[in-house]
């Protein structure tokens, strides 16, 4: 095997590799030696068969062996001789004329491909002495924690038949049977019966709550809606429908009350048990917002830090991924890049320079990592799989299975784990300044702060 460098710019290498006629018919002969021993054949003793016998059995699918092999062999040869780092797995370009593949297949020609790849930069870490990061804590102060107690209280409250004849008005509740009808028929998931509806909770199709305003028991009354065009049924988004719906009990809600009792309705011993617990939830939630935008700030202090080239194979798939979330949200919330203020050709270029950014902090973060012998033990990535799967109720066991049975899966919830063992590295170096604020500065923002900038790497 011969193989020879043809290209290198940037970081961007291509290599030569030949392989003669006379090393591929070495190659399948060895191959056939090999399986001699191990197929049986009728009308031959076991390791008996002749390899004249065995090539016109099996010398096809065996060559595609000996060249997938020697493929696997030129990148190894490549990488180990020339101590590359690769960003991605190599490029394979075989021969496109179909005749020189033929003989090469059948060892009556030479084999010629092309391997191209492109390799991760070098760069020295940058000096963070001189960085300093705030970090903005919130409190939790008693007017927050009232207006979360209220909201449970308000969720969990009871209600009572308001009797015979009484209008249904804004937060009564209606017991209800319907059916809906899209173009005169009743179309699949549309009916149901006993369905409790609030007036004023907005979780039905928009416009359905306010048309049930006025209704009494035992009436019968069409309500017409549109499901939104990012409905979750691609058969029923934007369409117009109408549903017949009969109320059978207006229901008015009961006095909201934050009490013992409450405590006990979602299992506490006590209302001060309920208080802790609900204080102790808002303060983690206080805590991840602020490690959000400390993490952005100690982001964006790197990123000034460094310029080099980028693997554009990895900048392209970074921009990929991004752009199709982008063209997922303005489909699903029925939008354009003019409601945006935008154009796609500015859009492009903007969200390219943020996959440019994820790609090269995510080099850093990784090269940072290393240097400080940052690992990922397999009980952190145990841990992180537990936590995948309870995000998906009902389907714990496919999901626990599909990670099991995927090694790659599993290895890509590694990553998230390194990035933060990096930055509370990185955090523990440089310094960072609390900076006490309120609730609405901590959530001021929200959407810079948790966008696509957030994580560093893909």
């Amino acid at each position: 095997m011969q193989v020879t460098e043809t290209r290198s710019e940037g970081l961007s290498r291509e290599y030569k590799v030949s392989l003669a006629a006379t090393e591929l018919q070495a190659r399948l002969t060895s191959e056939l030696e090999t399986l001699k021993g191990r197929v049986k054949i009728n009308g031959f003793r076991p390791g008996k068969v002749p390899l004249g016998h065995l090539r016109k059995l099996y010398g096809r699918s065996v060559m595609a062996d000996v060249v997938q092999n020697a493929v696997n062999e030129a990148n190894r040869k490549i990488i180990e001789e020339n101590g590359l780092k690769l960003a991605q797995e190599p490029k394979i370009d075989m021969p496109s004329d179909q005749a020189e593949v033929e003989k090469a297949l059948d060892a009556r020609g030479d084999l010629d491909f092309t391997v191209a790849l492109e390799v991760l930069p070098t760069f020295e870490l940058a000096d963070l002495s001189g960085i300093s990061v705030k970090k903005q804590v919130a409190s939790v102060s008693d007017e927050d924690l009232d207006t979360a107690l209220n909201r449970m209280a308000n969720q969990n409250r009871a209600f009572a038949d308001k009797g015979e004849g009484a209008e249904a008005a804004q937060g009564d509740r209606v017991k209800v049977d319907f059916v809906g009808r899209i173009d005169g028929e009743p179309f699949e998931g549309g009916t149901a019966t006993d369905i409790d509806v609030e007036i004023g909770a907005n979780s039905f199709i928009p416009g359905f709550e306010p048309q049930l305003v006025g209704i009494k028991a035992g009436e019968t009354r069409t309500v017409n809606v549109t499901f939104p065009e990012n409905y979750g049924s691609a058969e029923l988004a934007g369409k117009p429908a109408g549903f017949e719906v009969v109320a059978k009990e207006v229901q008015a809600a009961g006095e909201t009350q934050v009490n013992e009792d409450l405590a006990k309705a979602f299992g506490m011993d006590s209302l001060d048990a309920l208080k802790d617990a609900v204080r102790g939830a808002i303060a983690r939630d206080y805590e991840t917002q602020s490690r959000r935008k400390l993490k952005k700030e100690l982001l964006d202090a790197l990123d000034g830090k460094y310029a080099f080239d980028l693997p554009q194979g990895l900048v392209e798939q970074e921009f990929n991924a991004v752009w199709s979330q982008v063209e997922a949200d303005l489909k699903n919330n029925n939008k354009t890049f003019a409601d945006e203020d935008t154009t796609e050709e500015k859009a492009r270029e903007e969200y390219r320079r943020i996959a440019e950014r994820r790609v090269r902090l995510g080099l850093v973060l990784a090269q940072i990592g290393e240097n400080a012998d940052i690992k990922v033990t397999d009980d952190e990535v145990d841990r992180a799989l537990v936590e995948r799967v309870r995000q998906y109720p009902g389907q714990e066991r496919q999901v626990w299975d599909f990670y099991q049975k995927n090694p790659g899966a599993k290895a890509e919830l590694r990553a998230p784990i390194f990035e933060e063992k990096t930055v509370d590295h990185l955090l523990g170096q440089i310094n960072v300044v609390e900076e006490p604020i309120s609730r609405e500065e901590l959530f001021r923002d929200e959407d810079e702060a948790t966008g696509t900038e957030e994580t560093a790497a893909a």
